[in-house]
């Protein structure tokens, strides 16, 4: 279940599902179900539930969910926004089945409550929350009780992820249907929403692929069949040969990085490239590496023309010299496979049409790895910046002609092809200096073995996040290279799909 659902999309689903013979009320039936089933699983001691129910089919999920536990022995109350009269369709129908008590939304008992079912408003809603909506979702936020949330918590956008006004609920588990939204993977929806449990109503695959989802969960399934495999008959350069430029002597850290997590990405052979005063601050720390000096003429032309070398990074710690803009020139001038990353987004601040441009003349398949800051220096104001950050990286992938990978917690990895992944598996301790150099690393190493470049981008976010977690706390850059083989090993062995 890969696909990520917009609340367009899943209004989609909605429709084809129903014209493929599934009735609404069996999906709110199913739905409202579904929440019971969670409370009662992972509230087991809970008797008194407080049900906040809005004017749609989110309120109509609660009425099901109030009637299944009342069915099961809890004691329960839904506070309704709005009143029964106004009530339509499928919700209405609903709440004619719920025999239970009703009262007000601003009447709504918190104090009373053992937890707090949150069926206000769905991954739908366009606007601010106000008024008495916002009131109960205040009062529910400082109740100290337990918070569910039906599909997203109000106020929540589920196509961004991002709370439309100062109103939101913080959930500590959501209950979501069919497929998550971006808003349940996407910053800071996902610290809002807690627990993502997500529930299967009977929604046939076919309304899902009618509906072209637009974005993915980054998880193995989504690129393993392009994932390189060594052959027992190969040499190192078979394995694909990876040319990373080197910055200056005291800037030889990141460059490293992403040298040696080339290397434990499975690439056969990488070299460091650089002048002779870089080259010996790192003949004290690699091993494996190897060091090229550069050529007085030809810069590191002609070691990109070696057929064997089929994959190169550039940035990390390259800074913004004339010397690093004639490599970066070089670079594209020699075509294949390219990651760029960090100073790079300096070299060309504000310029994008001029990096997508020098992209395109070289020929050059690239995958561009961005934190949120280099990404504002490299587009500028071309990006809507109120956008979700899918649309976003969609956007400048599409502006550049290239992979982007624009990082965080949340990274969004995008192809100019319209394809997106999000990534939900990097720990908190991930956020440390240099581990963004090793991601470009990981990538380049599988760019090298052949791997395409969005399929590659995407496995090198999840392999980062798998290494970061098998490490754990006190994880520093400098260990992310020597986890990459448990990151390995949990693919090899399918512990994540």
């Amino acid at each position: 279940m890969l696909e990520l659902l917009t609340p367009a999309e899943m209004a989609k689903v909605d429709a084809a599902a129903i014209a493929a013979g599934t009735s609404g009320v069996a999906l709110m039936e199913n739905a409202g179900g579904a929440v019971a089933d969670v409370c009662a699983r992972d509230w087991r001691d809970v008797r008194r539930v407080l049900i906040l129910a809005g004017p749609g089919n989110n309120g109509g999920d609660g009425f099901v969910a109030a009637r299944r536990l009342a069915e099961a022995g809890h004691d329960v109350v839904v506070a309704l926004a709005g009143d029964l009269a106004s009530l339509k369709g499928d919700a209405a129908e609903m709440a004619e089945r719920w025999m239970g008590r009703t009262v007000d939304l601003v009447e709504a008992p918190f104090g009373w409550a053992e937890l707090v079912v949150d069926a206000l408003f769905g991954a739908g809603l366009s606007r601010p929350l106000d008024g008495r909506s916002a009131a109960a979702v205040r009062a529910a936020n400082d109740s100290g009780r337990p918070i569910l949330a039906v599909d997203v918590p109000s106020g929540l956008d589920g196509a961004t992820g991002r709370p439309l006004g100062d109103a939101c609920v913080r959930a500590d588990a959501t209950v979501t249907f069919v497929r998550l939204k971006p808003g349940h993977v996407l910053l800071p929806g996902r610290a809002l929403c807690g627990r993502v449990h997500l529930a299967d109503i009977g929604a046939p695959d076919s309304a899902i692929a009618a509906a072209r989802p637009a974005a993915m969960l980054n998880r193995p399934a989504l690129w393993r069949s392009s994932f390189p495999e060594p052959s027992i008959e190969g040499h190192k350069y078979s394995r694909g040969h990876v040319a990373v430029w080197s910055g200056p002597p005291l800037a030889g850290g990141a460059s490293r990085l992403a040298a040696a997590s080339a290397l434990r990405a499975g690439a056969g052979a990488v070299t460091l490239v650089g002048p002779r005063p870089a080259l010996e601050h790192h003949a004290a720390h690699v091993t494996a590496v190897m060091l090229r000096e550069l050529d007085p003429r030809a810069g590191w032309s002609d070691f990109l023309a070696d057929r064997r070398v089929n994959a190169w990074v550039f940035g990390p710690g390259a800074g913004d010299t004339e010397a690093s803009r004639e490599a970066l020139d070089q670079g594209f001038s020699s075509g294949g496979c390219a990651v760029l990353d960090a100073d790079v987004f300096s070299i060309f601040e504000d310029r994008p049409e001029e990096l997508g441009a020098a992209i395109e003349d070289g020929g050059v398949e690239a995958v561009l790895t961005p934190h949120e800051g280099e990404f504002a220096r490299l587009m500028g104001g071309r990006v809507e910046k109120d956008a979700s950050k899918i649309d976003r990286a969609k956007a400048a992938a599409a502006l550049l002609g290239a992979t982007v990978v624009l990082k965080g917690p949340d990274t969004v990895v995008a192809s100019p092809d319209g394809r997106a992944a999000v990534a939900d598996n990097a720990p908190a301790y991930l956020a440390t200096a240099g581990a963004g150099d090793v991601l470009a690393g990981i990538a380049a190493g599988l760019l090298a073995q052949g791997m395409p470049c969005f399929e590659a981008a995407a496995a090198a976010v999840w392999l980062h996040g798998e290494a970061a977690k098998s490490f754990g706390r006190g994880l520093t850059a400098d260990d992310l290279p020597y986890a990459i083989p448990a990151a390995l090993r949990a693919l090899e062995n399918g512990d994540r799909s």
